[in-house]
């Protein structure tokens, strides 16, 4: 009988080991989510600030260039939010900036980038 109550006492110390390890491995989930949590409530709020800043330095028309621009290139409109933020930041904004002022600061961007020229010999 001894080698059953052994055998029973190592298989309820596995199970024991099995659940632990389950539950730390639970415990563990939930800290990740909640960082992923916190980590989306921070971009929300970062996003409801630049918002706001943004409808305080543009004018209607060039909040909406910038909106139908950022369908179709988001890495650059998000590019020129946060220049243009950082410009207000620093003070060097003489009122609202316009569509034509926008439509400026587009084309310096897009100037910046490399052309890639392909020559056929």
């Amino acid at each position: 009988m001894s080698d059953l109550d052994e055998i029973r006492q190592k298989r309820m110390a596995e199970l024991q080991a099995q659940q632990a390890a389950a539950q730390q491995q639970q415990a563990q989930q939930q800290q990740v989510a909640a960082q992923q949590m916190q980590q989306q409530e921070a971009q929300a709020k970062f996003e409801a600030q630049k918002k706001q800043i943004l409808g305080q330095i543009m004018t209607s028309e060039a909040r909406n260039r910038l909106a139908n621009l950022k369908l179709t290139k988001p890495e650059l409109v998000n590019q020129i939010e946060l220049q243009l933020i950082q410009s207000a930041q620093a003070g060097s904004l003489r009122g609202k900036v316009t569509d034509d002022q926008l439509k400026v600061l587009l084309r310096q961007i897009a100037g910046q980038k490399r052309e890639i020229k392909i020559t056929r010999k």
